[in-house]
């Protein structure tokens, strides 16, 4: 579902929720920074990577359904995660590229990245549950 909010919001984006977008991750980068790259803690709305993309895609239906009950379950596990060694940086790294193609008007670029991400988490997630860091 995400990689379709990617491929719509690269269509139906204004510039200017772009250049915004932009922004978010600029701050969000000030943050990795300043938790010397051990956090990547994002607020809700707004200022949510996800959120704005979902938002974006002007697909009011997918929209629902990502930022209805399953956002707040995805986020605390995004939340319990953002600690992971490296992973801060990758994921700030894998949202810089995702804008990128959203920027280019590159709908199934955005679409592959985004899918890409949200497969890198999956297995992130998959990891610290055999580690026994994290429990369901």
């Amino acid at each position: 579902m995400e990689g379709l909010a990617a491929r719509q919001a690269a269509e139906r984006m204004t510039d200017e929720e772009i250049s915004e977008l932009q922004a978010t991750l600029d701050s969000h980068e000030a943050m990795i920074e300043e938790a010397q790259g051990q956090a990547y803690y994002q607020a809700e709305g707004d200022y949510d990577f996800h959120h704005r993309i979902a938002t974006g895609s002007r697909n009011a239906k997918l929209a629902q359904m990502l930022l209805g009950d399953l956002y707040y379950m995805v986020r605390m596990y995004r939340y319990r995660l953002s600690t992971s060694a490296g992973r801060p940086h990758l994921a700030l790294g894998e949202h810089r590229r995702i804008v990128e193609a959203i920027a280019h008007r590159d709908g199934e670029l955005a679409e592959f990245l985004m899918k890409r991400h949200i497969n890198a988490a999956r297995q992130n997630i998959e990891k610290k549950i055999e580690e026994g860091v994290l429990t369901i």
